[in-house]
Parts: C-alpha cells; sequence; structure tokens
C-alpha cells in the first residue's frame, strides 16, 4: 500500500451516496472471516515500507550501485520510519494495547499525526477533551484512516469530539472538491458483508462498524457539499 488508507489500483472511488451510510444492521460476517481479513488488510499496509527497508539495504550491498547510497539510506530510513509509525498506529487501532481503558487525547494525536505523515491529506487536530475511552478512542483512529482515504487527492480531516448527556460523538470531516467514499466503505459502514471484490476498503469499515456496535453506538458516514461527515456516537 502506498499511503495508509489503503487504495488498490484496481478499484476506483466514486462519490459517496445520497443520505447517510451508517450502522443499520448488526455485523453478520463470523468472527474468522473478521479476522483473517483484517490481518491480511494489516499485512497489506506493512508490506509497502517493509520491502521498502529490503530494498535500501539490497541497494547498500551491490558494489555496483554505490553512488546510490544516500539514496538508499533515504529509502531505508523513510520506510522504517513509515513501518513504526503504522505499527504504533495499529496497535491502538485495532489491537487491544494492553489493559488500557481510558487514552491521553496528545497520545492519540501523535498516532494520527504518524499516519498523515505518510498521505496526502492534512490532519487538523480539534479534540477538546483531554482523555477518551478505549471505544471512543479507538473510533476515532479509524474515523481519521479512513477519512484519508476518502481524501486520496489532498484536502483537510478534522477530528473533534466532545462528551454530551453520557455520550461521545466522535466526529471526521474529510473536506476536499474531490472526495469520495467507495462503495465498499459505505457497505461496510452500514454492517453489510462483502458482496464482491477486494475486502481492502470494506474490512476496516466493517471492523468499525462490529467495534462500535459491541460498545452499544452507531457508526454513520453522511456526505455534504465538498465533504464527508464521518460520525461514531458511543456510551461514555
Amino acid at each position: 500500500m502506498t499511503d495508509a488508507a489503503h487504495t488498490p489500483d484496481d478499484v476506483t472511488p466514486v462519490d459517496a451516496p445520497a443520505g447517510a451510510a451508517g450502522a443499520v444492521s448488526a455485523p453478520t460476517v463470523s468472527a474468522e472471516d473478521l479476522a483473517a481479513k483484517l490481518a491480511a488488510r494489516l499485512c497489506h499496509d506493512f508490506m509497502s515500507p517493509a520491502s521498502g527497508i529490503v530494498s535500501g539495504l539490497d541497494l547498500l550491498e551491490d558494489p555496483s550501485a554505490k553512488d546510490m547510497r544516500d539514496e538508499a539510506m533515504n529509502l531505508i530510513e523513510s520506510s522504517a520510519r513509515k513501518l513504526v509509525d503504522l505499527l504504533t498506529f495499529s496497535r491502538v487501532a485495532f489491537g487491544s494495547y494492553a489493559s488500557a481503558e481510558v487514552f491521553d487525547a496528545r497520545e492519540l494525536e501523535g498516532l494520527a499525526k504518524g499516519v498523515f505523515a505518510h498521505v496526502r491529506p492534512e490532519l487538523d487536530w480539534q479534540v477538546a477533551e483531554p482523555q477518551l475511552p478505549k471505544s471512543a478512542a479507538r473510533a476515532l483512529l479509524n474515523l481519521l484512516q479512513i477519512a484519508a482515504g476518502a481524501l486520496a487527492t489532498g484536502g483537510v480531516a478534522r477530528a473533534t469530539a466532545t462528551q454530551v448527556d453520557g455520550r461521545y460523538t466522535v466526529l471526521v470531516e474529510a473536506q476536499h472538491a474531490r472526495v469520495r467514499m467507495h462503495p465498499d466503505v459505505a457497505a461496510g459502514l452500514a454492517g453489510q458483508p462483502l458482496s464482491e471484490g477486494l475486502a481492502g476498503r470494506w474490512v476496516q469499515a466493517y471492523y468499525l462498524n462490529a467495534l462500535v456496535s459491541a460498545a452499544g453506538g452507531v457508526v454513520s458516514a453522511i456526505p455534504g457539499e465538498e465533504k464527508i461527515s464521518f460520525q461514531a456516537v458511543l456510551p461514555a
């Protein structure tokens, strides 16, 4: 994957559908199938920077490429940084991350910045809450990565999180004239199984639906004028 949002070359993004895509049905895919597809997605994400490191090392060991040493070192450095950023992000977004039940917003901002350092859109972090519970924190990170995928040509992903009347509202607004949401993402956010095609885009959205539903919340994606609002509402 060339960025953290998983954008396969053989799938063409389309405009977001009219109305909202959200948790309209309970997850129906088996845990085993979901785990397998999610593992495949993560392996795909990590393969690109890992391959970059290996390619850089191969250049260093090639006696005929001594004039490319600086280029090789830059490739190794940038690929290693991307791999670490993705691994650190994924440990919280997809893993249990030890026994932590509450996350400092500054830590979450650092994780998000690490991912957005390797994609075209910019991150506008406007989370005022000093801490977020695990479910809201993981929802926020996944929403940000999904929003980055909808901003393949650039733009801004604005993140906010508020607590009102015993519920957290986590919102990521993907803003750009060419913002797009792939139909597989809409299906995943609605808790619908993958009908056909590759699971790379669908699986994270479906995982997020399952995550938020298990916490007693709902997730949605609402298209607007030159933006898509990705939102999760969860109990505090």
